[in-house]
């Protein structure tokens, strides 16, 4: 890694020690970051041995605290470790990505050339997500009946920020609920969001007991994003309400 870089990268991971290794090597790759941070939530397998070994800095919470707290865990890291130097871009990427990290590089760079305070990644590669499209619909419907802002994948993890702007979103909303509320809170706030297109993909999720659970956890997570925003929703709705 570079030792002139000016953005770090933050991985929240849960029993990924099949695919941290590979996600690690190809985040580490990426132009101008010269730091990786895995935050290891609870995992009950070899994640955070795995993720030292590949070369990134990790940090364990002692029982699994979900997506949110790890991504403010990394961001804490991080901050700790910019000490008094200029403050880094903070990009997020999800552990299960493997090799496709490595096309995470136009996600920097419209927030290292001032062009927006967060970008969002819409992956160009479409992964059978068996399920998904409830909760999908869901964020989207929520983010544009908030902002007027319809995103292409609301629930898209791949984003990097500004420092300025993750502070400016914080406390992040729990668990899955993160993406929805971090899209609607920066747009109400001012602050600029653009979509990129990357090549990058998850592993394919299923449609067994284990895959339904997660997608359950995700709908309540998002719903109670939505319901505590409820307030900009209806903010917004006014403003483009027509008077009579």
């Amino acid at each position: 890694m570079s030792s002139s870089g000016d953005t770090a990268v933050i991985i929240p991971a849960a029993n990924e020690a099949d695919r941290i290794a590979a996600t690690v090597k190809a985040a580490a790759a990426l132009p101008g970051v010269d730091l990786v941070v895995v935050v290891d939530d609870g995992s009950r397998d070899q994640t955070g041995r795995v993720a030292r070994a590949a070369g990134a800095r990790v940090v364990r919470h002692s029982r699994n605290r979900g997506k949110a707290a790890a991504m403010e865990t990394g961001a804490e890291a991080v901050r700790l470790l910019d000490e008094n130097a200029t403050p880094r871009h903070l990009l997020f990427l999800d552990a299960d990505l493997g090799d496709t990290a490595h096309a995470a590089a136009p996600l920097i760079e419209p927030v290292r050339a001032a062009k927006a305070d967060m970008t969002i990644a819409v992956f160009t590669t479409r992964v059978k997500l068996g399920g998904h499209g409830l909760v999908v619909r869901l964020s989207k419907e929520g983010i544009r009946r908030a902002t007027g802002f319809e995103p292409a994948q609301p629930l898209n993890g791949q984003r990097c920020l500004t420092r300025a702007a993750f502070e400016a979103a914080r406390p992040l909303a729990r668990g899955f609920g993160v993406e929805t509320a971090l899209t609607i809170d920066l747009l109400h706030k001012g602050y600029r969001i653009v979509e990129v297109e990357v090549d990058m993909a998850h592993r394919a999720t299923g449609t067994d007991w284990r895959a339904q659970l997660h997608r359950a956890i995700q709908l309540r997570d998002v719903a109670l994003a939505l319901a505590t925003r409820e307030p900009l929703i209806a903010q917004n709705l006014n403003k483009i309400r027509p008077n009579h």
